[in-house]
């Protein structure tokens, strides 16, 4: 069996409107011993990341604990929204998750999202087989992974998560076969 551990960053300082170098807070930092609490007994054997900084702050942490580097995976960055910053992201967000096409004209879909990340998934799977698995990511990026496997899984799902940040989501596969989900809240249920 493999297992991944996608593991949605700690919260950013959006007041850095950089994907690319956009750090975690104060808090975020915080947050993340909570990560590295849940996985300190998981025998993690590799960690891969999205390449934006808050996703790589997020699991440097247990990188270091297993004394292993950071592979990083362009291909699970988050998405692009656009050239320019959005105002009014909760409705970009549903027009979105309402149509899988819908992007920007500088964008991308969330059907290319989910292209993107499921091809990187697949490539780990291959390499990776029967090994347990980190990979830093992104809440939009998770959730098309979510969809993939379970399309009952939409906007108010996507919603429920958005200020939920970190937040691990435990996928199993047999081989290349996909198992199960199981969706890890580490503040516990709140």
């Amino acid at each position: 069996m493999t297992t991944i551990y996608f593991i949605r960053h700690a919260e950013p300082d959006y007041n850095n409107h950089d994907d690319l170098i956009r750090p975690l807070t104060e808090k975020g930092k915080s947050d993340v011993e909570l990560v590295n609490k849940f996985l300190e007994d998981k025998q993690i054997d590799i960690v891969l990341s999205s390449p934006f900084l808050r996703a790589l702050e997020t699991v440097n942490g247990i990188a270091d604990k297993i004394n292993r580097n950071v592979i990083i995976v362009d291909d699970f960055r988050e998405r692009i929204v656009d050239s320019c910053w959005i105002e009014d992201f909760d409705a970009f967000s549903l027009k979105q998750w309402n149509d899988f096409d819908y992007k920007l004209s500088d964008g991308e879909c969330l059907r290319e999202v989910q292209k993107r990340n499921i091809n990187a998934l697949n490539k780990v799977l291959f390499e990776y087989e029967n090994k347990n698995i980190v990979i830093g990511s992104h809440g939009t990026a998770l959730s098309t992974v979510i969809n993939y496997y379970d399309d009952t899984y939409g906007y108010n799902d996507f919603n429920k998560i958005r200020r939920l940040m970190p937040w691990i989501v435990k996928f199993t596969f047999d081989a290349e076969q996909f198992v199960n989900i199981e969706k890890i809240n580490v503040f516990g249920n709140l």
